[in-house]
């Protein structure tokens, strides 16, 4: 029977069991979990928190982070202003990005989700307002939220991924794992 272990990576940890290249040290998984034999299915950058699945299924790894299988992931975003309706629209249609347009992301504005508290915390300023989104998207290109809330006009400035396919963070507290059965 294959391991699937759900985790809420804190800011700050890379999506990796060891550190390569890098002069200073930075948190890695390997500072949060000692399974032997799993790996992440897929990548959350190093400044995004949220849910991270490991496992030892290979099959089921390539299902969860290829682009071709469309599983959808589920972010909450906030952002810099507050996203009108054009904004919103252009996000639910595909926007244009460097490396070509994205596919239609189901988007809804949301109040403030009950998250922990980030370390650090996002920026506070006085004369900007923010807001917070709720994003789908089903592929996985890199920074692609963030790129995309950019791209009309809405910086990220703290990125949640809540869900992937039919797994959630639920009550996960943040920095803890726990392996699901499959």
């Amino acid at each position: 029977m294959s391991r699937l272990i759900l985790f809420n990576k804190p800011y700050g940890v890379l999506s990796q069991f060891t550190d390569r290249g890098s002069a200073t040290t930075r948190a890695t998984l390997s500072d949060y979990i000692d399974v032997p034999g799993v790996y992440p299915a897929g990548r959350l950058d190093r400044d995004s928190e949220g849910l991270l699945i490991l496992t030892d299924d290979g099959a089921l790894q390539a299902r969860i982070s290829s682009p071709r299988h469309k599983m959808p992931k589920t972010y909450f975003a906030q952002v810099e202003g507050e996203p009108d309706d054009t904004a919103l629209a252009a996000l639910r249609a595909g926007v244009k990005l460097n490396d070509g347009p994205t596919r239609p992301a189901a988007v809804r504005r949301i109040d403030p989700p009950p998250l922990w508290n980030r370390d650090p915390p996002v920026r506070y300023r006085k004369n900007v307002a923010d807001s917070w989104i709720e994003l789908t998207i089903t592929e996985g290109r890199n920074r692609q939220v963030r790129r995309m809330t950019a791209a009309v006009g809405f910086p990220t400035l703290r990125l949640v991924r809540w869900r992937i396919g039919e797994w959630e963070i639920g009550d996960l507290g943040l920095g803890e794992w726990r392996e699901v059965a499959r």
